[in-house]
């Protein structure tokens, strides 16, 4: 086993959505075990209410991880992955359709220095502007793919399943 993987669904979402499952399929394949937490009882609290349960339910995953453990969230998943990682050991980063800020929550997103990430975001994002994801990933040096793509980047699932494979090689 090469290690843990924790995958985040987004908001209106959960554990069986469509790019967390696909991720944990690439992952599994490659002998990475994963687990994905189930947020939607946290959800019904609103998006800014939601990531405090988020933010506990995660911490709990990474504490029950046997080494610090790569993190992989879409939207409000990679929005609370990001923050965990400035509270607990993670090997990396691996973040779909961030969302810089959530209106209502007191912080904007950020990530622990140091620790290796990736951002996919899709030019036509509606929920989450491209220009405050870039500023994100420039402020965290962090290499990028934008793919022509909406918000939910179903049109994009076989580059972004490429560029995992191409992440989670760094871990080898």
């Amino acid at each position: 086993m090469r290690g843990h993987i924790i995958l985040s669904h987004g908001s209106d979402s959960g554990p069986d959505a469509t790019k967390v499952s696909a991720l944990a399929a690439v992952a599994e394949s490659l002998g990475w075990r994963t687990s994905r937490p189930d947020y939607r009882e946290d959800d019904a609290h609103g998006h800014a209410g939601c990531i405090d349960p988020r933010l506990v339910r995660l911490a709990a995953e990474i504490a029950a991880s046997p080494a610090p453990p790569v993190l992989v969230g879409s939207s409000m998943g990679a929005f609370v992955s990001g923050l965990a990682s400035l509270d607990a050991p993670v090997a990396g980063l691996f973040l779909l359709a961030l969302p810089a800020r959530i209106p209502g929550y007191p912080r904007a997103f950020a990530a622990r220095p140091g620790v290796p990430s990736f951002l996919v975001h899709g030019y036509a994002d509606d929920v989450c502007p491209l220009d405050e994801a870039l500023n994100v990933a420039r402020h965290h040096a962090m290499p990028a793919l934008l793919v022509e793509d909406d918000h939910r980047l179903s049109a994009s699932l076989p580059d972004i399943e490429a560029e995992f494979r191409r992440f989670l090689g760094r871990f080898a």
